[in-house]
């Protein structure tokens, strides 16, 4: 069974997170089973054709409404030997609704029986008594029967060791399996300690390797919004000042630009006339539809990034009040929508959006701050 997601489902303006996966859903007795989605959500819903809950979901797992394995598909062979064998338990009703109730935990972000068996087992290595050991064969036991193999993270010996700790010395693990001695025992407390201990250094190495790492959230997401203002930009334009259309006149390679828009067209076209007729045009959009006409630069695709991140430079280098804007954005992600660019530069919901120019905007904030503490180093250098 895998789960899919994310998803969520809006209640009275609050979105509920959920996540999906696929089961076999008939709609009546006898009929056919066919592939259908069950949706799960923090709240406790659940959705397969109709909504229903925990209780009703049992209700139609057992009636045979819904099956969590192809019924088409012929049953598995009975292994010879648990304790030999390398595979969990097999899926079943019950144990997919141990499951979608661990997925319920885990959408609102309480331990799940994975994490609460492992808890129990930290508390066993503090303290070795029977009555924690009981606690534990508890813990283990609430874990879906098919996923108790993965409790430990361990592909290779499985969940073999904690099987061993929970079977009293004298009996054979799994009723097929070594009979366990207290040596035993003990191997399976150090392999519990050798894998803390291993936990422990991955930290430890992790804090090394991640020094750099922010210790506090970044901003929220900036969202530069497309707008048209046909009576001119207001005298406190803000953050449209971030816009390429916006009219900040720029020098490039010794040629003069009404905007960013206007340089990039007419830097993408071929013809010397073309680049002329655009460098000159009356707006930003006018610039913009003369260039979608011309042809363009045979190499424009390999250097179109470049140019763009050179344009976007020299606006922000030349006109300190709006690199002031740009920088009041912080190390907010910036995400440049609209409809008149292509999805290669804005970003886009269905996922076609690359989103560079907001890329491009962030590497410039970047530049213009490494540009600061420059100066800032230059200038306690002379004094």
């Amino acid at each position: 069974m895998t789960w899919r997601g994310p998803t969520y489902r809006m209640v009275d303006g609050e979105r509920i997170d959920g996540a999906w996966c696929h089961v076999w859903r008939r709609y009546r007795p006898g009929g056919e089973y066919y592939l259908d989605d069950l949706i799960v959500f923090a709240d406790g819903a659940i959705t397969c054709g109709e909504r229903t809950d925990l209780a009703s979901l049992e209700k139609m797992l057992a009636t045979g409404r819904l099956a969590v394995t192809n019924p088409e598909n012929p049953p598995l062979a009975d292994e010879r030997s648990k304790w030999a064998s390398r595979h969990g338990e097999p899926l079943t009703p019950e144990g997919f609704l141990l499951e979608v109730a661990d997925r319920i935990e885990a959408l609102n972000e309480r331990p799940t029986a994975g994490q609460r068996c492992r808890d129990a087992i930290r508390r066993f290595q503090q303290e070795p008594a029977e009555s924690n050991r009981e606690l534990l064969r508890a813990a283990y036991l609430s874990v879906p029967p098919h996923l108790r193999i993965y409790v430990l993270g361990d592909m290779d010996r499985q969940d073999r060791p904690l099987r061993i700790l929970l079977t009293n010395p004298g009996e054979a693990v799994d009723g097929d399996g070594p009979v366990v001695t207290a040596e035993m025992h003990q191997d399976a407390l150090d392999y519990f300690r050798r894998a803390d201990q291993g936990v422990q250094s991955e930290q430890e190495r992790r804090v090394v390797q991640h020094a750099d790492d922010p210790s506090e959230p970044g901003r929220p997401a900036l969202i530069s919004h497309e707008t048209v203002y046909p009576q001119g930009w207001p005298e406190q334009p803000g953050l449209f000042v971030l816009r390429n259309d916006f009219p900040a006149q720029i020098m490039v390679a010794g040629e003069s630009y009404a905007s960013v828009l206007h340089g990039y067209w007419a830097l993408s076209a071929a013809d010397v006339s073309d680049r002329s007729s655009i460098r000159d045009a009356a707006s930003a959009r006018e610039a913009h539809d003369l260039g979608g006409r011309a042809t363009q630069r045979s190499d424009w695709p390999d250097v179109r990034l470049a140019v763009m991140a050179e344009l976007l430079r020299a606006k922000f280098t030349q006109h300190p009040e709006l690199a002031r804007v740009l920088l009041s954005t912080g190390d907010a992600r910036i995400s440049y929508t609209g409809l008149s660019d292509s999805p290669f530069w804005r970003d886009v919901p269905d996922g076609r959006g690359r989103n560079w120019m907001g890329r491009l905007l962030e590497l410039t904030r970047s530049q213009l701050v490494a540009q600061q503490l420059l100066m800032t180093e230059d200038s306690s250098v002379l004094n």
